[in-house]
């Protein structure tokens, strides 16, 4: 048994590097889709490191030639050498970090674009397992430290490399014996990076994590500020912040440690090697093997060539944070949409569209009880179907069905005798409009949230589609009117005010299908009077599909469907159904009695008895 699970998990850990390798490959020939841009940025790179190399060759007729030969014409000629060195040196400096960045940040916008677009196709699913705050840190956060991976590392990658092949062959033209003393050292400087690098990738990892569990805490408490004030639990959200920031700190300082840790040894590893070549070095400067111009370019030339390698440290840091980040943004870039459409899928294309549930059974995981079992259901174009029932009957569910939020489990969901999964998704959504309890509003002017239900409408349409609202007057009196901004979901209107614009953007749309998830339930009296006639214009010749919390809103309804538990127990109109005395009959006496309690304690209108 104990082989079996090796196997498996050594299986696992293979699949995991394949992944991550091929992921590799991606980015490396993403980087190289910017051929030209590295090329120029390479030849820049090489100037660095030839105006690298010639600054410490330098040294050697500075010393011997000026200083001990006292040479009066190399004394005007070095020192011209030197700035136009370091002009060029200058001038490269500036090419590669432009050009690098400049790729790097196309790349990053490349993720950025990559991660929006699957994130968006991802069904509704994927968002209620998903938190919100760790998607956003994903594209922010994630992105930017593989903004570093990109421009800073492959820039000092290929920059050092030149500078290294550069510097050695100076080191090597000076002294070859010296040299190969140099590079015993050298090899062994490598090792710190393979150590910390590790270290440092897994601190990382766990940083990334600990950081989207931070915006996921700030999105959360800063959205319910309202109900953190009215519990007054400021300083009981505070302290969690507190922990949370802290458990980020610890991990911090754990890859803090990490990274500065390599550097000061791979120091100390080069100081050992300085240390052998000053004594290696000055030996054969005092028995005249070498001159004292060629000992000290050769040593400045291994210093600067020291440099790089201590600098590849933090590039591998910089890698393994980088890869670290990759891992997360891969998961979701590679993540396929549960919800898709066949190649040959059908258009839907009309002005009447019917809905059928046939044998419709679903559960929103299959490890779970199902929350609609055995639904069978026809509603016939331009009827107004009611779903009533207690809450957890499945109502939202049976309706999230039909636009392919969700598919299900058993059964079929037919449009115009089409099961929808063969319809293209464009063309399904496009004749269907949902208006829900909760508006969902965008931080843009009134005339834009309006329109957002047809992109190409004209500015009278809109109006037009406010005035059907009863949206009209009141957006007359703000301020700006119709370019008026509306703040975060809406926030600067009232519950009813969002909710006519909803009713306004439903109706420009003008799909034959319209949903109203219980759209009055959250308004008071007064607006939902007025919603109801908004909704009254929105219904008429569409077939409507109704989620009814408060039954005195459903007197247009055609058809009353109740579900409970899942499942259909009575169908029928309304006189039909109190006839019954069944489910129905309860729910509708327990809501009138309440309505009837309501009324002489508040003084608001009295609801109508059954029967009367």
């Amino acid at each position: 048994m104990d082989g079996i699970i090796s196997h498996n998990k050594k299986l696992m850990e293979n699949l995991y590097e394949k992944k991550n390798k091929n992921r590799g490959q991606a980015v490396f020939r993403l980087v190289l889709s910017r051929w030209k841009k590295l090329v120029l940025a390479m030849g820049c790179m090489v100037v660095v490191a030839a105006a690298t190399s010639a600054s410490a060759y330098l040294v050697k007729p500075m010393l011997d030639d000026i200083f001990i030969n006292k040479d009066q014409t190399k004394l005007l000629l070095i020192p011209g050498a030197a700035i136009l060195v370091f002009f060029l040196k200058s001038v490269g400096t500036y090419g590669q970090g432009y050009l690098m960045n400049y790729v790097g940040e196309e790349i990053i916008k490349h993720f950025r674009i990559s991660l929006y677009e699957r994130i968006i196709d991802q069904p509704l699913s994927f968002f209620h397992t998903e938190r919100t705050g760790v998607l956003m840190s994903r594209i922010t956060n994630d992105v930017n430290i593989v903004k570093g991976m990109v421009s800073t590392a492959v820039t000092s990658l290929l920059r050092d490399a030149f500078t290294v092949v550069g510097l050695i062959g100076v080191v090597l033209y000076m002294d070859w014996k010296l040299a190969i003393g140099a590079f015993v050292v050298l090899p062994v400087a490598f090792y710190p990076i393979l150590v910390f690098g590790r270290r440092v990738r897994r601190f990382s990892t766990g940083c990334q994590e600990a950081m989207a569990d931070l915006t996921v805490f700030l999105h959360e408490t800063f959205s319910g500020t309202k109900v953190i004030k009215i519990f007054t639990l400021e300083a009981f959200e505070k302290e969690r912040f507190r922990k949370k920031a802290q458990a980020l700190f610890r991990l911090e300082m754990k890859a803090t440690i990490a990274k500065s840790l390599s550097s000061p040894v791979m120091e100390f590893v080069g100081g050992i090697g300085i240390a052998f070549i000053i004594w290696f070095g000055g030996s054969r400067v005092i028995s005249g093997a070498s001159t004292p111009g060629t000992f000290f370019s050769f040593l400045t030339a291994v210093m600067m060539l020291y440099d790089p390698v201590k600098k590849l440290s933090n590039l591998n840091n910089t890698v393994q944070e980088g890869l670290a980040a990759l891992t997360r943004i891969f998961d979701v870039i590679d993540r396929e949409p549960e919800i898709t459409e066949p190649a040959d899928s059908v258009e839907l294309d009309s002005a009447t569209v019917g809905v059928t549930f046939e044998n419709l059974t679903f559960a929103y995981n299959l490890a779970e009880k199902p929350v609609l079992r055995d639904v069978c259901l026809n509603v016939s174009p331009g009827e107004v179907l009611a779903l009533v029932g207690m809450s957890g009957g499945g109502k939202t569910s049976l309706v999230n069905l039909v636009p392919r939020f969700y598919d299900a489990t058993e059964g079929r969901v037919l449009v115009n005798g089409h099961d929808v999964k063969d319809l293209s998704l464009n063309s399904l959504r496009r004749n269907i409009s949902i208006v829900t309890q909760e508006p969902i509003l965008f931080n843009e002017t009134v005339l834009d949230n309006i329109r957002y239900g047809r992109m190409d409408a004209t500015d009278e349409e809109v109006k037009a589609a406010a005035e059907a609202a009863y949206a009209h007057d009141f957006i007359m009196g703000f301020p700006k009117g119709y370019d008026t901004l509306i703040g975060e979901l809406g926030n600067r209107l009232s519950g009813g005010e969002k909710q006519r614009i909803c009713i306004a953007r439903a109706l420009i749309k003008d799909a034959p299908v319209l949903i109203l998830d219980e759209a009055t339930s959250a308004l008071d009296a007064e607006a939902e009077r007025v919603v109801q006639k908004a909704l009254s214009n929105l219904m008429q010749g569409r077939t409507t599909l109704v989620i009814a919390h408060r039954l005195s809103t459903i007197d247009h309804a055609h058809r009353i469907v109740l579900l409970k538990k899942g499942a259909i127990v009575e169908q029928g109109t309304h006189g039909e159904l109190m006839a019954e005395q069944g489910e129905y009959f309860k729910l509708q006496t327990m809501q009138t009695s309440r309505g009837v309690i309501d009324s002489a304690g508040e003084g608001q209108i009295e609801a109508k008895v059954p029967g009367s």
